[in-house]
């Protein structure tokens, strides 16, 4: 059975830094691409970031660009985020896809962690 358990989260300032970690268990390969995604209260679920299968290749939305960092280490993935907002505070999920690309769309992610609430707020 596949799991994927995320950790790291809490209550930070504005323009604090914090490290969520994703790991896996079961049948995830090395070879998936794994990402980060969150929601926020009331809105829908939203691309952070996303790492190919080999860490070689990363995606970031717009809004995270130059702040946060995904990082990859065979089936364990990390994100680094720094210079938090308010508008950061959402649930965090990590994500495992089906092939090796790394991608926007949620459709192809098919193993899903459970989230881990991050809260900006001074």
């Amino acid at each position: 059975q596949v799991q994927l358990v995320e950790s790291g989260g809490g209550l930070v300032q504005p323009g604090d830094s914090l490290r969520l970690s994703c790991a896996t268990s079961g049948r995830i390969l090395s070879s998936s691409a794994m990402a980060w995604f969150r929601q926020a209260p009331g809105k829908e679920r939203e691309f952070v970031a996303a790492s190919d299968w080999n860490a070689l290749s990363t995606l970031y939305s717009d809004s995270v660009k130059g702040r946060f960092t995904i990082s990859k280490i065979f089936t364990k993935v990390y994100l680094e985020m720094h210079s938090l907002k308010p508008e950061d505070t959402a649930v965090y999920y990590c994500a495992a896809s089906s092939g090796g690309g790394a991608t926007r769309d949620p459709s192809q992610y098919i193993y899903w962690g459970q989230g881990t609430q991050v809260t900006v707020s001074s």
